[in-house]
């Protein structure tokens, strides 16, 4: 593929390029998928206003700020575990590709690169995603690490109390760490380029865990851990505990409702992100997309309104922006990317975005993406 245009190059280059177990995991959702498809199709129902003799600048502004960080455009590496499966050290590689466009990135807990290595190599000040784990000892030396890090802002993720199904993962056998069998060696061996990768680095394991966890020295003892110490219940209490702990800013990741979204800012939160977790957690849940407005009229007053799932070009960025949110998160178009061509394909990924987000405002008659409003769509999702 000589050319990459968008998004979808990305992503068919990666599913020639990453092994199918992980790949998959990557590119579906929970149960019949309907959400996760809703994610991206929503988007297209919601037109935007052709305008003309706008008295356009030369240039267009993207820059903002997230979460009081200076951004080139509205616009956040999502966390994903399991990134280092996709491409070889691939969380250091994403991190560098967002420090060169100016843009955050978010190291997730379930990561095979550890808080420390990013710290190291990764180019710039990232952000840290938190799971709320029974071992709360644990949970308190998680977040030490990221202020030793100097991460600016803590993730903390909800949506995810139980797993939701996922029958790609089941059927390919994918679990955390992934089973050994011949079905997974197979999907292995047909990617030799990326298994001469792997090889190449001392990366292959969940940094941020083994050897940081009490009882899991080793790959052989995380499953267990995992099944154990992700917490079927949380509470707001929680997120105050964590909020206690965390002098810096605190996202509150998987708001889907307007309720839960005063509760996250009445429990400190300095920006919320609406998520339904890529459609991979509750099957049949709004998209994120349905979701923004009323949280934005409940809260986008007092907090920071992001937008997780679904985003897939600058046209979508613009979309949502113009829906109330202050940024997005993307997660599976740079996984794509990463997988495809490893740093190149991350910087690509961002490059495509800016880019079309820059045409679309054009079109749209701005010249500043904090111009974005209602009133630039057409047909708002209904």
């Amino acid at each position: 593929m000589a050319i990459i245009t968008n998004i979808e190059d990305l992503r068919l280059l990666a599913q020639r390029r990453v092994p199918r177990m992980f790949f998959e995991y990557v590119d579906s959702g929970s149960w019949t998928e309907s959400t996760y498809r809703a994610n991206s199709s929503d988007f297209q129902s919601i037109c935007l206003r052709q305008r003309v003799a706008a008295e356009l600048n030369a240039t267009r502004s993207t820059a903002t700020t997230l979460a009081g960080q200076a951004a080139t455009m509205p616009v956040a590496l999502a966390p994903a575990g399991l990134t280092g499966m996709q491409h070889a050290d691939g969380e250091i590689l994403a991190a560098r590709a967002a420090a060169h466009a100016g843009v955050p990135f978010t190291l997730s807990t379930m990561s095979i690169c550890s808080i420390e290595d990013v710290a190291a190599h990764g180019g710039a000040p990232f952000w840290f995603q938190l799971y709320l784990m029974k071992d709360r000892d644990f949970v308190e030396r998680l977040i030490a690490r990221a202020l030793a890090a100097a991460c600016p802002v803590l993730v903390l993720t909800l949506d995810l109390p139980v797993f939701g199904q996922r029958h790609n993962d089941v059927r390919n056998g994918l679990s955390v760490p992934p089973r050994r069998s011949l079905r997974t060696l197979a999907h292995l061996l047909a990617r030799p380029r990326w298994c001469a990768r792997m090889l190449g680095t001392r990366r292959r394991g969940f940094g941020n865990i083994i050897g940081h966890a009490r009882s899991v020295p080793d790959m052989d003892s995380l499953s267990a851990w995992t099944t154990e110490q992700f917490q079927s219940t949380h509470s707001w209490r929680d997120v105050e505990w964590v909020r206690q702990r965390w002098p810096g800013k605190l996202i509150v990741k998987g708001i889907m409702d307007a309720e839960d979204a005063l509760h996250a800012c009445d429990s400190g939160a300095d920006a919320v992100i609406v998520s339904n977790h890529g459609g991979r957690q509750l099957d049949g849940a709004l998209s994120s997309i349905a979701a923004l407005p009323a949280i934005v009229d409940a809260v986008g007053t007092r907090t920071e309104v992001h937008l997780d799932g679904g985003v897939r070009s600058g046209q979508d960025v613009l979309r949502a922006l113009a829906l109330g949110a202050r940024g997005v998160h993307i997660g599976r178009p740079y996984l794509y990317g990463l997988g495809a061509l490893g740093e190149h394909g991350v910087r690509a990924c961002l490059d495509i975005i800016r880019k079309e987000l820059e045409l679309t405002m054009a079109l749209c008659g701005m010249n500043d993406v904090h111009e974005a409003g209602r009133h630039v769509l057409a047909k708002p999702l209904a």
